[in-house]
């Protein structure tokens, strides 16, 4: 029953975007889907790559190594690869185990993570593909840059870091319309001339897709309820 409401999740979250690429006028290859995992073990997760996804989110690090590796393996044994991505934030000292393990990493939004994700990059060769995060309502209690210090921070990723950024990460405040903050987060990427945008969850993807999103990243849809972590 569960194998069959994911897998039949996944259908509608996939006919949901094509609708709202459709309506934006886009073509909907240019939207990927990030099913978020976080919280689901392997058996939510196999039945979803069963149906033929192949790209998936973590919000830790910890919990994406304790149970990614064996997926991925088994994967890439059936001939094929798992792309996975890191949404939540990233503790600097995690940076090394990051770059590891992920494909792409949305939650760059300090010097200091910027600093330790150079060193790695460096050090080990690998590239993940890398998201600004944007704290467009300048929550105090939410990670991001303020979006007046974006252009600024943009320029040190590249400049001093010698970091390839590609994009930027929203999550718009959740009593507000995010139409706003999609629009501020499209504003900043186009100036500054970055090509991806992060944006829309399971409840406002097709509006972040209106407004360019390339990635929307959309659990609940999919999975169903999170379980209860401590």
């Amino acid at each position: 029953m569960e194998t069959m409401s994911r897998a039949e999740g996944l259908a509608a979250v996939r006919a949901d975007i094509a609708r709202a690429c459709r309506d934006a006028g886009r073509d909907p290859a240019g939207v990927t889907l990030v099913a978020i995992a976080k919280t689901f073990g392997a058996d939510a997760i196999e039945p979803v790559i069963a149906a033929g996804h192949r790209v998936f989110g973590e919000n830790r690090v910890q919990e994406a190594k304790a149970k990614w590796p064996p997926l991925i393996a088994r994967q890439k044994a059936r001939g094929d690869d798992i792309e996975l991505h890191l949404v939540g934030s990233l503790q600097s000292n995690k940076a090394r185990e990051a770059v590891a393990l992920f494909d792409a990493i949305h939650s760059l939004d300090r010097a200091s993570l910027a600093e330790a994700l150079a060193k790695e990059v460096a050090r080990v060769g690998r590239n993940p593909l890398l998201f600004v995060e944007i704290n467009t309502g300048a929550e105090p209690q939410k990670a991001g840059v303020l979006p007046e210090h974006a252009d600024a921070f943009l320029a040190a990723c590249r400049d001093h870091y010698g970091l390839t950024v590609s994009g930027l990460m929203c999550i718009p405040p959740v009593e507000e319309a995010p139409a706003p903050h999609f629009a501020l987060t499209a504003r900043i990427a186009r100036r500054n001339s970055l090509h991806l945008l992060s944006m829309g969850m399971s409840a406002d993807f097709p509006t972040a897709i209106a407004f360019g999103a390339t990635h929307v990243r959309v659990g609940t849809a999919i999975f169903g309820a999170r379980a209860t972590t401590g």
